[in-house]
């Protein structure tokens, strides 16, 4: 299954009692791929997995892996900042069945260099077989992989690509210029979708299609596909969207965007908290001048009018 387009970040549902809300995440995933997205992304930084237990991260992986289907890829995220217990983890997730690869980030906290990380993410290839996706967000972890290090690791068979959410253009570029083809580069962040794939990148990680799945797709679809017209005429439409999502801290300000288009709850996990009620009325106006409080149903069938 090829990892390509636009995949999902996806949000956990919590109920209000904080526990995972199964039936919203098995409803969440269907309606994103019945809205044309690539491939999906369970229990990463917007899915809150540093708030569940192993056993709660587990069971959401394999409750997304289930409800795919095969429909599409379906990669866990799986990081620690242990050496030791990331492979131990990754190895739990390749007995989970249905999961197509692993999402991996920087160590966090302990701040390693880049030979550290090297043989961090080296350990945790080397321990599965299924596909790795590395993932750079120094701006969570602590720690940045450069471009040469990445280079490495593509040398070993199953890391496939990365998720670059840097926000570094210029270090991107360098590594869309040097990776070997077929590695896969991935925009991490929604703002920056755009220009990674003008540079040749391959598809973007998503946090703004847990909202609008079918208008993220179309977006990155165009732009894959040479459509730059399209492409930036809904990168134009819902960028402030895309902005909105980082407000507050992620996923504060989209799971209360989910809530306001009847698509899920607000309820989080401490030590995050819903959006103040000041960024709540201007993600309000926001979603009301984009349209998207129409119901379910009227909205659907509006789209496919249009």
């Amino acid at each position: 299954m090829e990892l390509t387009g636009c995949g999902t970040a996806l949000v956990t549902p919590f109920r209000s009692n904080g526990d995972v809300d199964e039936a919203a995440l098995e409803s969440l995933v269907d309606w994103q791929i019945e809205s044309g997205i690539g491939f999906l992304i369970p229990c990463g930084t917007t899915g809150e997995a540093s708030t569940l237990s192993e056993t709660e991260w587990l069971r959401v992986v394999e409750v997304v892996a289930g409800a795919a289907a095969g429909r599409v890829p379906v990669f866990g995220g799986c990081t620690h900042n242990a050496t030791a217990e990331a492979v131990l983890k990754a190895k739990k997730l390749a007995r989970v069945k249905g999961v197509t690869g692993i999402l991996t980030a920087n160590p966090y906290y302990n701040k390693p260099g880049q030979e550290g990380q090297y043989q961090h993410f080296r350990a945790i290839a080397q321990a599965v077989d299924l596909p790795v996706l590395l993932y750079n967000i120094p701006g969570r972890t602590g720690a940045n992989l450069e471009p040469a290090t990445v280079l490495r690791l593509a040398e070993i068979k199953n890391i496939i690509g990365v998720k670059e959410s840097s926000g570094n253009i210029v270090q991107i570029t360098e590594l869309a210029t040097t990776a070997p083809r077929g590695f896969k580069i991935m925009a991490g962040d929604d703002s920056m979708a755009l220009p990674v794939l003008a540079l040749g990148g391959t598809g973007l990680v998503s946090v703004a299609s847990n909202v609008i799945p079918a208008e993220m797709s179309a977006m990155v679809r165009a732009a894959i596909s040479g459509d730059w017209a399209t492409a930036r005429s809904v990168n134009q439409r819902y960028f402030r969207l895309m902005l909105a999502h980082f407000w507050e801290a992620s996923p504060a300000p989209v799971k209360a965007v989910l809530k306001m288009i009847g698509r899920g709850d607000d309820v989080l996990r401490l030590p995050m908290i819903s959006v103040t009620d000041g960024t709540r009325k201007r993600l309000e106006t926001l979603v009301a001048e984009l349209g998207l409080l129409e119901p379910a149903a009227a909205k659907g069938q509006h789209r496919q009018a249009s």
